[in-house]
């Protein structure tokens, strides 16, 4: 994956694939600790501890079209490429939580890419899942939750 929107719109598409009703993406940029956080969190249907733990393990999916799982990998590869970490929580029917860090200044740090973009595919191809998207830079937050648009 070429950015970090493109791994947002793989493990949102994970969510998806999960049931998930509502999906939250919070970005953290903050220059003056030199990290990137992003975390993706579902109420999808979650995994099992068996599953949760084979999780980023590229050779497994619980997907019958391929037999390879590497979102999560990835994800977690390009964390640590950029000296950054990555957590991964989950429980049946509690949903799954994504937590990665990358540092900013690392020359194997990701670009961002156009989030936009990938949250305009998202909530357009997916109208009936509530999204969350947050995103703060420094001093600023750019919020937008389609619970609170469905309402106008």
């Amino acid at each position: 994956m070429e950015d970090l929107s493109l791994h947002i719109l793989d493990i949102v598409e994970n969510s998806i694939a999960a049931l998930a009703r509502r999906i939250e993406i919070r970005i953290d940029e903050d220059q003056a600790k030199d990290l990137v956080t992003i975390q993706i969190k579902d109420d999808g249907n979650g995994m099992d501890e068996q599953t949760l733990k084979k999780a980023i393990d590229p050779f497994f999916t619980t997907r019958k079209t391929r037999r390879v799982g590497l979102g999560l990998s990835l994800l977690a590869q390009a964390a640590r490429d950029s000296e950054g970490t990555f957590d991964l929580s989950s429980g049946p029917g509690e949903g799954t939580t994504v937590n990665a860090t990358f540092r900013l200044s690392h020359p194997d740090c990701k670009p961002m890419g156009d989030i936009g973009q990938t949250m305009r595919v998202l909530v357009t191809a997916h109208p009936g899942i509530d999204f969350l998207y947050e995103h703060k830079k420094d001093n600023s937050t750019y919020r937008f939750d389609t619970r609170e648009t469905d309402k106008k």
